[in-house]
C-alpha cells in the first residue's frame, strides 16, 4: 500500500495521486498525466483535486495500461490504486478553498413543486452555511482545533447537494427511457397488428394448415380489435422512431473495487465521521475515553456498513439487468437472421410478421434491461466520480 499524502499537504489528493503514478512512470511523466487529464477536463491548472478527480485521471492511466500490458495486470493496479484511495478518504477530507468574501446569509432561491426540489434547496443552504462556518473558522487561531470537522462538515454538505442532484438527473433520465419504452410498445403492438390481421385473414379464408374453429376465428378478431384501440390512443403520443434507435449495451467492468469510494464518500458516512470529529474537538484530551465519541464512532460504522450494504445491492441490481440484456441481445440477432433467412428464401407473409412480432418484443425486454442497468450505473457513478468516467 502506498503511503498516504501527508494531512497538512493543500493538495493531499494531488500528492497522492502523483506519488501513485510515479511508481509507475516516473515523476515527470506522472505529473505531465496529471496535467493532461486536467486539461482534457476543462479544470483550472491549479485546481486543488478531490477523490473523484483522482478517479478520473485513474480511469485514464488504466486505458492506457490495458493496451500496454494487457487487461489483467491494468486491473490489478486500478484494483489496488482504487482500495488504497478509498482508505485516504476515510481519513482525509478534500480540501476546500474558502472564499475571500462570503455572504452573510444564504441567498433566496426558487424552487419547483417536485418533491426533491425542497430538498435540494435546503442543501444547497446547508452547504453555504457550512462553507461560511469553515471560512470563520480558519480566520480565528482559537478555533483552529475545529477545522477539520469544519472541513467534514463542508464535504458532507456538498455531498448531499450531490445526493439531490442526483435524485434530479435520475428523473429526468427516467422520463427520457419511458418515453422511449412506450415508444417500443407502440412498435411491438404494430408488429402484431399486423400479424394479427394476416392470421384473420387467413382464418376467414380458410388457407390455415388446420380448420380453423369458430373460438379460434373470434379470439384473433378479438385481439386484433384490441391491438388497434391501444394503437389509436398511445401512437399519437410517441414518436415512434424511437423504437428504432440502437440498443445501449453498456458493456462494462461492474467489479466493486471500482466503486469502492461509494462508502467513504456516502452522504451518510460523511456527517458521520463529521460528527466523530466534532465530538473529538469537544472532548478534548479525554477523546479516547469520552462516551460520545464512543457512540460518535458507533454511528460511523453503522453508517459505512449501511453504504456498503446500499452500493452491493446496486452492484448486484446493475450486474443482473447486464446478464438478462446480454441474454436478450443475442435472442434479438437470432431473430434478425432467422428474418434475413425468410427473406432470402422466400418466406410467407405470416411468417415473417411473426418474426418481425417477436423481435419487436425482444427489443422492448432488452431496452428495458438496458435503461435499468444504466439507471443503476449513474446511480454508483454519481457516488465517485463525474459522468462518463467508467466507460
Amino acid at each position: 500500500m502506498t503511503n498516504p499524502a501527508p494531512t497538512h499537504s493543500s493538495d493531499p489528493y494531488r500528492e497522492w495521486l502523483r506519488q501513485r503514478l510515479g511508481q509507475e512512470m516516473g515523476v515527470r511523466e506522472a505529473e505531465m498525466t496529471i496535467q493532461g487529464a486536467v486539461q482534457r477536463r476543462g479544470w483550472t491548472a491549479v485546481r486543488t483535486l478531490g477523490p473523484r478527480d483522482v478517479v478520473a485521471v485513474l480511469q485514464d492511466v488504466y486505458l492506457v495500461m490495458r493496451d500496454q500490458v494487457g487487461e489483467g495486470r491494468a486491473d490489478k493496479w486500478l484494483e489496488v490504486a482504487s482500495t488504497d484511495l478509498a482508505h485516504l478518504a476515510e481519513t482525509v477530507p478534500v480540501p476546500t478553498i474558502t472564499p475571500s468574501y462570503i455572504e452573510s446569509a444564504p441567498r433566496a432561491l426558487r424552487w419547483g413543486r417536485r418533491a426533491h426540489d425542497l430538498a435540494l434547496l435546503l442543501a444547497r443552504s446547508h452547504a453555504e452555511i457550512a462553507m461560511r462556518s469553515l471560512g470563520a473558522i480558519r480566520s480565528n487561531p482559537d478555533l483552529s482545533a475545529l477545522e477539520t470537522a469544519a472541513e467534514w462538515d463542508v464535504q458532507a454538505t456538498q455531498a448531499e447537494v450531490r445526493r439531490w442532484e442526483t435524485e434530479d438527473m435520475l428523473t429526468n433520465l427516467r422520463a427520457d427511457h419511458a418515453r422511449i419504452e412506450v415508444a417500443d410498445q407502440v412498435a411491438a403492438s404494430r408488429a402484431q397488428a399486423e400479424l394479427l390481421f394476416l392470421r384473420v385473414s387467413e382464418l376467414e379464408a380458410g388457407k390455415g394448415r388446420e380448420q380453423a374453429s369458430p373460438a379460434q376465428l373470434a379470439h384473433s378478431r378479438l385481439m386484433l380489435t384490441q391491438t388497434t384501440s391501444f394503437l389509436d390512443a398511445f401512437a399519437p403520443l410517441v414518436a415512434e422512431e424511437d423504437a428504432d434507435t440502437p440498443l445501449t449495451m453498456l458493456d462494462m467492468n461492474l467489479g466493486n473495487v471500482r466503486f469502492s469510494l461509494g462508502v467513504p464518500l456516502h452522504p451518510n458516512v460523511l456527517r458521520a465521521r463529521h460528527t466523530l470529529n466534532y465530538a473529538q474537538w469537544q472532548a478534548g484530551e479525554q477523546a479516547e475515553h469520552a462516551a460520545a465519541v464512543t457512540e460518535a464512532r458507533r454511528h460511523l460504522a453503522q453508517a459505512e456498513a449501511e453504504a456498503g450494504a446500499q452500493l452491493h445491492t446496486t452492484l448486484e441490481a446493475a450486474r443482473t439487468h447486464q446478464a438478462d440484456l446480454r441474454k436478450l441481445a443475442q435472442t434479438v440477432e437470432s431473430l434478425e437472421a432467422r428474418a434475413v433467412h425468410l427473406n432470402a428464401h422466400g418466406g410467407d407473409p405470416l411468417s415473417l410478421a411473426r418474426v418481425r412480432f417477436e423481435w419487436r418484443q425482444a427489443r422492448a425486454a432488452a431496452r428495458i434491461q438496458s435503461h435499468r442497468m444504466e439507471e443503476a450505473v449513474r446511480l454508483l457513478e454519481a457516488l465517485v466520480s463525474e459522468p462518463g468516467d467508467f466507460r
